[in-house]
């Protein structure tokens, strides 16, 4: 980050790289269509770079980076509801309310895997974000409150009850309880499957 924000480009380049793909698959699944989720990305890299002399070198770049990421994000659904929300207002929002999502459109073969993700789209943000951040990145308790800014004991909060109102999403749209049962009973499973199948975007 030092680096970069005394003009070396390479270190720049480093940095995209390595946060891609995290970016990538943060947006995909909140938004309408995969060119809004391209067009969020290339707005957040744009805002770390005409930022990055403000950027603190004694915090975490990737809680800088994805500080920017969720103001992105909330801007883009202020836009899309044509009216200004309050932040709590935002975190009780689900992708959802966009219309039909496009990350489900990649996954292939599982109807399994499509519930996941559209039972995901179907809580609220602050849910959904702590969840696919732990199942989909694979980060622990610890390094989401890093990430988010909010305390351990918030975070865990939110991933037990993030399940619990998953659970009940998918419920509502599995076709048979088989299917339900086969969803539920192996979140994590699945989540590991839809990580394989969306590797390119690491």
């Amino acid at each position: 980050m030092a680096a970069w924000r005394d003009g070396d480009k390479h270190a720049g380049n480093q940095i995209i790289t390595r946060y891609f793909g995290l970016l990538s698959r943060f947006f995909r699944n909140k938004v309408a269509n995969p060119a809004d989720a391209e067009d969020l990305l290339a707005e957040t890299l744009l805002a770390c770079t005409i930022a990055k002399a403000r950027a603190s070198a004694r915090g975490s770049f990737r809680s800088y980076l994805f500080a920017i990421a969720m103001n992105t994000l909330r801007e883009h659904y202020r836009k899309q509801s044509k009216r200004a929300r309050e932040r709590d207002d935002f975190a009780e929002l689900c992708a959802a309310d966009l219309g039909p999502g496009t990350m489900s459109s990649l996954v292939q073969h599982r109807r399994e895997l499509k519930l996941l993700i559209l039972g995901l789209r179907a809580i609220p943000l602050e849910y959904q974000i702590v969840l696919e951040l732990k199942l989909f990145e694979g980060l622990g308790g610890p390094e989401i409150a890093a990430l988010l800014e909010v305390p351990q004991a918030t975070v865990y909060s939110r991933v037990r009850l993030g399940r619990q109102r998953l659970c009940r999403a998918v419920a509502a749209l599995a076709e048979t309880p088989r299917e339900l049962e086969s969803t539920v009973s192996n979140i994590e499973g699945w989540a590991r499957e839809i990580q394989l199948q969306l590797a390119p975007l690491r």
